[in-house]
């Protein structure tokens, strides 16, 4: 592991608007500097989506960025940062997604030429290559229009490069429900681990290329799979905030990749990547609930540095169209947090706190992302001499401030979840920690669902 300490080792430190390596983007949002920006997320309402309907799609992009910016100008915006998501058929067809793309981006450029309005566009691509069966993570012919919408769409105005890979949700998806941390950290901190070294080298290699940022990951589509998997009372909750530690180490990689922030928003391991490495984050809470339920409403803005709704539909609601109205609320909740920045010290720490302790009593997904829960696992997570080890020591971490808060009833969990904890901790404890030794112990299990191969194993 390249990280061997905190860059952030007070709760303190680990406050919304503030990172201590900030990025600055092209038209001059400095993110993590000092203030919040709203993220807004968008997607088209149901239609077809293919060359034949890329007029139909371009318009509808324009009107929404045309609507948002001219909304961020009426509200004495000072900048935000558009996430344009791809859909799967505009990462197949790498043409339909530069388009939309420019076009957006030419907008932009105009609200920052006449309003002076900093507008950043963040080019998260699909990752195609869970469409192999069993995925083919390095050899997939899937690859090439990923990288080829990558590297168009950084010359195209995507100045933030993300993704949310998907390497290890092979074996990851069956792990949480039976409930398997052994499996499922072996989906993350090994083969999450390989293929992220793998994607991310050439991502960044990308940016650097087409002088774009490279952004970050998420762990989306683990830690979040397993809170919507508690949320409808498939999977404990304990469950699903230890797998939530779990997924930090993955997302670590695409940083020793030389990815500079900020990462993308709707994984949560973000706050532990900002004590580790210092970089800005984005993160997601009570606004993301167009796209999905959570129990981190208002805890995951303690640490933001991007304020973002997750993904909304482009349809008619009573105020207007509902990317305009998404923007509005976190153009809102981000004021409130510039205004309590600028109000001093005291101010941005009371409404941290305030943030913070609506939130933790009522899940242990949410205990684990209050800053000094996440500075204390983060501490332990540096300790470890590999990835496996560290995701251990995190996972455990966690364990104990999820027993302390039971013991001390500052955290209410239904009766039938406490048998988890024990038996979470057993599991845990017996996971080998020589990298060897747990790869010779799990690809029996999981041979017949991947090609070690394409892991590098």
């Amino acid at each position: 592991m390249q990280y061997d300490r905190l860059l952030l080792t007070d709760p303190e430190q680990l406050i919304f608007g503030a990172a201590p390596c900030p990025v600055e983007t092209e038209r001059g949002l400095i993110i993590g500097g000092g203030r919040v920006y709203p993220e807004i997320n968008f997607t088209l309402p149901t239609m077809e989506v293919s060359s034949d309907t890329l007029g139909e799609m371009r318009s509808q992009y324009e009107e929404i960025v045309e609507d948002v910016l001219e909304r961020a100008v009426r509200l004495n915006s000072r900048g935000l940062v558009i996430e344009f998501e791809t859909l799967l058929e505009m990462t197949k067809e790498p043409d339909l997604g530069v388009e939309l793309l420019q076009a957006m981006n030419e907008i932009c450029e105009r609200y920052y030429q006449k309003h002076g309005l900093a507008t950043e566009i963040r080019l998260t691509p699909n990752d195609l290559r869970e469409f192999d069966r069993p995925p083919k993570q390095r050899t997939s012919s899937y690859l090439e229009p990923m990288f080829e919408l990558f590297d168009r769409g950084a010359k195209a105005g995507g100045t933030l490069l993300s993704i949310e890979s998907t390497g290890g949700k092979e074996i990851s998806d069956d792990a949480l429900m039976m409930c398997d941390i052994t499996q499922f950290i072996f989906s993350q901190s090994v083969l999450g681990v390989n293929d992220m070294r793998f994607l991310w080298s050439k991502i960044t290699e990308i940016a650097e290329t087409n002088d774009a940022i490279a952004g970050g990951d998420t762990a989306c589509g683990f830690g979040n799979t397993a809170m919507v998997l508690a949320e409808k009372e498939y999977i404990p909750k304990i469950f699903a905030a230890i797998a939530r530690i779990a997924t930090v180490l993955r997302t670590l990689i695409c940083i020793e990749e030389g990815a500079t922030g900020p990462d993308k928003d709707c994984g949560y391991e973000g706050p532990f990547l900002k004590a580790i490495t210092g970089i800005p984050i984005s993160m997601e809470g009570k606004t993301a609930a167009c796209a999905h339920l959570s129990p981190v409403g208002n805890v995951a803005a303690a640490a933001a540095d991007l304020w973002s709704n997750e993904s909304v539909q482009n349809v008619k609601l009573l105020s207007g169209w509902a990317p305009v109205a998404y923007y509005e609320q976190l153009e809102y909740d981000v004021r409130l947090m510039n205004e309590a920045r600028e109000a001093g010290r005291e101010e941005t720490l009371t409404l941290q706190r305030l943030l913070v302790h609506s939130d933790i009593r009522y899940d242990p997904q949410a205990l684990i992302l209050a800053p000094e829960n996440v500075i204390r696992i983060a501490s332990q997570i540096i300790k470890g001499t590999n990835y496996i080890e560290a995701s251990v020591l995190g996972c455990l971490a966690g364990l104990d401030i999820i027993r302390e808060a039971l013991d001390n009833d500052t955290l209410k969990i239904e009766e039938k979840e406490l048998m988890y904890i024990d038996i979470l901790q057993n599991d845990l404890e017996n996971i080998p920690l020589d990298e060897s030794a747990f790869i010779e112990q799990m690809l029996p299990a999981v041979e017949d669902k991947i090609f070690p191969e394409e892991y590098g194993l």
